[in-house]
């Protein structure tokens, strides 16, 4: 009897990613027409347009997968395009109940955002051929990325809206810089850590049962504290501050497998929020919202947050329906407030299915930086995955009153194009990586190896 040993291949998966690309988009029309007929009583008349549009820029991204990424993770992409798609529909039904024609309405712009994102991400899938390269980049990473957090503060591109500065102005067109800063600076933080995290991990005093690092191993996590407090005082963004120190300290914990330096990292924040709360008016106004959003004083402030609430419990188990309830009465109810909107809508099963799906995407970054096998790319892809899930914890957190209102915007559904081109090409490194991950190791024929041996021999002959 003789038994044959095969190695396994593994499979690319890139059929059952079509295929549920195509799920995603069929679930999007679907919600798109319920609206519509909610609303008006009609099927859209746009519903091939903006279903054929999705469509094509979903499958083109999933071929430049199969050219240039074919062990690619087969989830990430179709779940990205069903949470961009529902995040349409949501716009496409603030834009009806405000009267805005489907011609000119904010979904339109919405989907030309989606467009430009899938586009530039497809880019980067086929300019990066290996996420290693970028670790030769990790000081300019720390450039750019500082960089890109002081241009709000520039005098003739900066602009203030609603109490945050957090954006620059060019002729008529807007945008969020710290949306691309968050990628970049994850880059640097996964390089500056492989370097040092052997000297990081160096146990320092036993406290009440955490080992907490050495004084002299303090100063990185110190200076992301100060820059966090100097985003949160300067440009008054509470979320930003948050997202990039939580993400700091997430990383360096990932590094080193020390509890001391999430402790470290919570104590330096709880500082600098409460000397901030004493200092600004602001950050003592965005308190007192949440401590008691329905108090006369705080309904005069901003009665967002407590129609936003109101609104999510009338939706209660179920929801109204699409197209039948009010979302638009809350501000920004498309933007800052767009999980409210679904969770009166689709009801709390409805809300539920969507933090499965963010779950599942940060599940699968996870797995990416399991699998991979340089450092770099562990600290990369966990980091990447992680600000995805407080990203989503921060929006979610402040329209549920578990935290204070930051301003952040759900990862794939806010209206924006700030957000969504960050979100999508943050997706795109994802890719790159788990391709990395999942692409099987050349195995070498020993019988060549043994061929190119012999051949690189040089017999010497003595005297």
């Amino acid at each position: 009897m003789i038994t044959t040993v095969q190695a396994l291949t593994p499979k690319t998966r890139r059929t059952t990613e079509l295929l549920l690309v195509v799920v995603a988009v069929g679930l999007t029309l679907m919600a798109w027409v319920s609206v519509d007929a909610g609303v008006r009583g009609a099927v859209p008349a746009e519903l091939f347009t903006v279903g054929g549009g999705l469509l094509a820029l979903a499958v083109g991204f999933h071929l430049v997968l199969r050219w240039k990424a074919a062990y690619a993770d087969p989830l990430l992409l179709p779940i990205a395009t069903l949470l961009n798609g529902l995040g349409l529909v949501m716009i496409h039904r603030i834009d009806l109940s405000a009267g805005r024609p489907n011609t000119s309405g904010f979904a339109v712009n919405q989907l030309i955002y989606t467009g430009i994102a899938v586009v530039l991400a497809a880019a980067l899938i086929i300019w990066l051929r290996d996420h290693r390269l970028l670790r030769r980049y990790s000081y300019t990473a720390m450039a750019v990325g500082l960089g890109l957090l002081l241009m709000p503060l520039l005098p003739v591109i900066g602009n203030e809206e609603l109490g945050s500065r957090i954006w620059i102005r060019i002729g008529p067109m807007s945008f969020q810089p710290g949306e691309l800063a968050k990628i970049v600076l994850t880059v640097f933080f996964a390089g500056y850590l492989v370097q040092t995290r052997d000297v990081l991990s160096i146990a320092g005093r036993k406290v009440l049962g955490f080992t907490f690092p050495r004084a002299r191993d303090l100063g990185p996590i110190l200076i992301a504290w100060m820059l966090s407090i100097a985003v949160l005082v300067f440009e008054r963004d509470l979320g930003s501050s948050l997202l990039f120190f939580g993400l700091f300290v997430a990383m360096l914990y990932v590094a080193t497998e020390r509890v001391g330096w999430i402790a470290v990292g919570l104590l330096l924040f709880a500082a600098g929020a409460y000397v901030a709360w004493l200092l600004f008016g602001h950050v003592q106004q965005r308190v007192a919202l949440w401590l008691d959003p329905f108090s006369q004083t705080s309904m005069e402030t901003s009665d967002q947050l407590a129609k936003g609430l109101m609104g999510m419990g009338t939706g209660g188990l179920f929801g109204t329906g699409l197209g039948q309830g009010r979302p638009y009465l809350t501000a920004f109810p498309d933007s800052d407030f767009i999980f409210a909107s679904f969770g009166e809508e689709i009801g709390l099963f409805g809300v539920f299915a969507l933090l499965m799906l963010f779950a599942l995407f940060v599940e699968r970054g996870v797995r990416t930086a399991l699998g991979v096998r340089d450092g770099f790319g562990k600290l990369l892809a966990i980091g990447l995955a992680f600000s995805v899930a407080l990203q989503v914890f921060v929006v979610i957190g402040g329209v549920t009153r578990v935290i204070p209102l930051t301003g952040l915007t759900t990862p794939f559904m806010s209206r924006g194009g700030s957000a969504l081109l960050a979100n999508w090409m943050l997706m795109a490194i994802l890719l790159r990586v788990s391709d990395q991950a999942r692409r099987p190791e050349p195995v070498e024929d020993p019988v060549a190896r043994a061929a190119a041996a012999s051949a690189d021999t040089q017999v010497v002959r003595l005297p």
